[in-house]
């Protein structure tokens, strides 16, 4: 089964929004940068620099398809970009790996997006080992296969921002059993999760909603040399749906 990568959701429907990282970056900073972003920029240089750089346009062509808004009006809250400043109303949930960057936005509700490249997994028994709970490392030791612990290591990441907590001492707080039942530490009972593949990266979604459902996804074409906020068209792209899953609070 496939999809197609679409655009805006009249229904509410949770959507990702995607981009590579454009190569090129001008001689000076984006003007639509807020002062914060601006202080966090000048931080970096090279690879680092054109990654935030294009998170943030991300950010801004998200909400800008989303709320149907010039882009240019759009922006995070300072900090952590869970929530958007303008307009207000949208969660928001930021991933990039290996250059692919991705924005999850949600009206009203929080979500979470993890995104890792398929091939991605040094080492995962060890990690497994350290951070997993008893159950998670009986069952995917047995299974033994890395792909799996991947979508189990995306559902907790995915966990973990939407529910707005760091990695630290939090890994436990979602336990993935064999055939992906899930159970969480919030006592809610309408958490869900939805992972897929697109572009050679798995990619995991965590949100609040009445149901299980695929989110919208949209590849963007990747920004400008000099990050323009250019009305950013979507691009071709084929997306597999893996599996949806209702997070069920721990007993």
């Amino acid at each position: 089964m496939a999809g197609s990568s679409n655009g805006y959701s009249p229904d509410g429907k949770p959507a990702i929004w995607l981009c590579h990282q454009t190569d090129g970056f001008g001689t000076r900073s984006p003007d639509w940068l807020s002062g914060y972003e601006r202080d966090v920029l000048s931080r970096f240089s090279g690879p680092r620099e054109r990654e935030y750089l294009t998170s943030r346009w991300l950010i801004r062509q998200a909400l800008s398809h989303s709320a149907r808004l010039p882009a240019h009006q759009c922006r995070p809250v300072d900090g952590r970009p869970v929530l958007s400043g303008s307009p207000e109303g949208w969660h928001l949930s930021l991933s990039h790996s290996h250059g692919l960057s991705a924005c999850a936005t949600r009206a009203g509700s929080p979500v979470g997006v993890d995104l890792e490249p398929c091939t991605r997994h040094p080492q995962w028994q060890k990690v497994a080992r350290r951070w997993f709970s008893p159950v998670e490392q009986e069952w995917l030791f047995r299974e033994d296969d890395p792909n799996t612990f991947l979508k189990v290591w995306t559902l907790k990441e995915a966990w973990l921002k939407a529910t707005g907590r760091g990695i630290a001492g939090n890994l436990q707080t979602l336990e993935v059993r064999k055939d992906f039942e899930i159970y969480g530490d919030q006592p809610e009972h309408d958490w869900q999760a939805s992972c897929c593949y697109i572009e050679g990266y798995l990619a995991t979604l965590v949100f609040r909603g009445p149901r299980p459902q695929w989110p919208d996804i949209t590849l963007l074409e990747p920004p400008p040399w000099d990050f323009a906020l250019v009305d950013a068209e979507s691009m071709d792209a084929s997306w597999e749906p893996l599996f949806q899953r209702t997070i069920r609070p721990k007993r």
